[in-house]
């Protein structure tokens, strides 16, 4: 079984989270730099004089695909400690799925396209 598990973090917890993901021996991310809010709506800022609400918070997304539910539970588990600030905005973490994955180079299809084997 394939698990592709997307994690929205804080900006100043990315080389955290890379650190942590590294450790536990996960060998592939996507990191996207992202842009949202959830429940702390954003935030104030004078702009040429005038205070205005940015909805919009700067984040990092990363991207792990994972064979097993074991190691989604490893990684799940890295991230949360890794990304934890106890205040509002630390982030979400979503996992679900994958049907299949293909690997572009050897055709490799399924679990085998994920290994980490080169």
């Amino acid at each position: 079984m394939l698990i592709k598990i997307e994690a929205i973090v804080r900006e100043e917890k990315f080389e955290a989270v890379k650190a942590a993901l590294n450790a536990i021996g996960v060998n592939g991310i996507t990191v996207y730099q992202v842009m949202g809010c959830g429940a702390q709506r954003g935030y104030r800022e004078v702009v040429r004089g005038v205070e205005t609400e940015l909805q919009m918070l700067p984040k990092i997304k990363f991207e792990i695909v994972v064979s097993s539910e074991e190691w989604e539970e490893k990684t799940l588990k890295a991230i949360k400690e890794a990304a934890y600030t106890g205040a509002v905005g630390d982030g979400k973490i979503f996992s679900y799925e994958i049907r299949n994955a293909v690997k572009i180079r050897t055709g490799e299809t399924g679990d085998a396209a994920v290994s980490g084997e080169q």
